[in-house]
């Protein structure tokens, strides 16, 4: 599937340039020109990367970026700032942004620094381990199995998956669509009440008392969250 990036910015020739660009790249783009799209958007489209303008009519970017990084710690950010934002720039980094790029811009740069962004969250999310602990559970994904309290379970092939994706993002929200995405393979046939199921199979495998998951948590509006 190809990568997909979340433009924010509300200039709209700015934007529909990088859109414009980008696509021809090969990415898929969603765009939003103000803060409230902004935020609908973060928290609904589980894109690879940001690119996020700091001087956003409604929330600002830096507003954003900051409640984006109190659920999600790895989608990779980089922020566009104009000539004279340097408190900015820097305070957005403080927050949690991966890169800047400084108006104007060419394509060029921008593309190496989205490039080489998407490269080190390849790297990042790639080389998890297989064989991990969620409190008092052992996990082996290559044996298909989870031994908790004395007592073996075996994983469906879609647990495994599920539970690698929860592994890699551990402590930040992945979203339903994040499941689909990455599980399901994008089959729009599946349902959110699927991937419901799925998860209260692997508590009833994973925690203690399932009805108060411990590990497992449902991050409401949102999705869901290990906590090892």
């Amino acid at each position: 599937m190809p990568e997909h990036l979340l433009i924010v910015e509300d200039d709209e020739t700015l934007r529909t340039g990088l859109s414009d660009y980008f696509r021809g790249q090969g990415f898929e783009v969603s765009e939003c020109a103000d803060g409230h799209a902004a935020r609908t958007a973060l928290a609904t489209i589980d894109a690879d990367l940001v690119l996020l303008d700091l001087m956003l009519p409604g929330p600002g970017g830096l507003e954003l970026l900051r409640e984006l990084r109190e659920t999600d710690t790895l989608t990779p950010v980089i922020i566009l700032t104009a000539r004279g934002e340097e408190n900015d720039k820097v305070l957005g980094l403080e927050l949690g942004a991966d890169d800047y790029v400084t108006k104007p811009f060419g394509l060029r740069e921008v593309t190496a620094r989205v490039r080489a962004q998407l490269r080190r969250a390849s790297r990042t999310t790639g080389d998890a381990p297989r064989r991990f602990r969620i409190g008092s559970a052992a996990v082996d994904l290559d044996a298909y199995e989870l031994v908790r309290g004395g007592t073996t379970y075996t994983l469906s092939p879609k647990e495994v998956d599920m539970l690698a994706l929860l592994h890699r993002h551990a402590g930040s929200v992945v979203t339903r669509n994040k499941f689909l995405d990455a599980v399901w393979g994008g089959d729009r046939f599946v349902s959110n009440r699927t991937i419901d199921t799925h998860i209260l199979h692997l508590r009833k495998k994973l925690e203690d008392d399932p009805k108060h998951p411990e590990h497992l948590q449902t991050v409401h509006g949102a999705g869901y969250r290990l906590c090892p």
